[in-house]
């Protein structure tokens, strides 16, 4: 598949710590591609420095080709790219609808994307008037994840979606993300190794601030070996 999404040698700095030290990676079209790692490992970062929130010092990032390092975030969002940040940062004082209505990029997107937004997430639909801080965690997550789908976007940066949620809000999430692909690309920070073993095809593991392994999901499930080196788990 033809990458929407290239990493090359990405070094990325806060203040004067040096947090990525050497991620490349390509995420496929049309697929999901789950970044894993331990806590402290990048992975957020990475999501953030391909958005221009904490750019790039060293390395390329291209998206469709084209090179969006040293862009700013308003610019890199333009392109075409959503953003879903960890711990959801909805408006709480703002409806679902205000919420919605201001992701809009262009006049009308809201109005376009209302019947798609709602047949992924029916919850929001009956919680149109309600304000975000008087929404579940995993509604505030919904809400999250549909705000970024308002505008055109070809590419989804999620961070954690599942974190803080009950199994069974994970489970209907987890449909309603399969089914973005449709429309979109997906990279996503998942720490439940679970749920992105279920969720993505491709998966990129990070470990102090470098890219160490990539490839298909299914391998990785089978290895493991990886498995309890790199992330820990059983």
């Amino acid at each position: 598949m033809t990458p929407i999404l290239e990493l090359r040698d990405i070094h990325t700095f806060i203040g004067q710590y040096h947090i990525l030290q050497g991620v490349s990676f390509t995420a496929p079209h049309g697929a999901i591609t789950a970044l894993l790692g331990r806590n402290g490992a990048g992975k957020t970062t990475t999501l953030k420095t391909i958005m221009g929130l904490t750019p790039p010092r060293v390395g390329e990032i291209r998206f469709e080709g084209r090179r969006i390092d040293g862009k700013r975030p308003f610019e890199i969002a333009a392109l075409g790219i959503g953003f879903v940040p960890e711990h959801r940062a909805i408006f709480r004082d703002l409806t679902v609808e205000e919420n919605l209505k201001i992701a809009e990029r262009k006049k009308g997107d809201y109005a376009r994307k209302q019947e798609m937004i709602f047949s992924l997430f029916p919850d929001l639909k009956r919680l149109i008037h309600l304000r975000g801080a008087n929404l579940s965690g995993g509604q505030q997550q919904m809400l999250a994840i549909a705000r970024a789908l308002v505008a055109d976007n070809r590419l989804l940066l999620i961070d954690e979606p599942s974190e803080g949620l009950a199994p069974v809000v994970i489970e209907g999430l987890m449909g309603a993300i399969r089914q973005l692909t449709a429309d979109s690309t997906v990279i996503l920070v998942e720490q439940n190794f679970l749920v992105a073993s279920q969720l993505a095809e491709h998966y990129v593991i990070i470990e102090e601030g470098r890219s160490v392994k990539s490839g298909r999901m299914q391998d990785l499930v089978n290895d493991r070996a990886a498995i309890h080196r790199y992330l820990g788990a059983a």
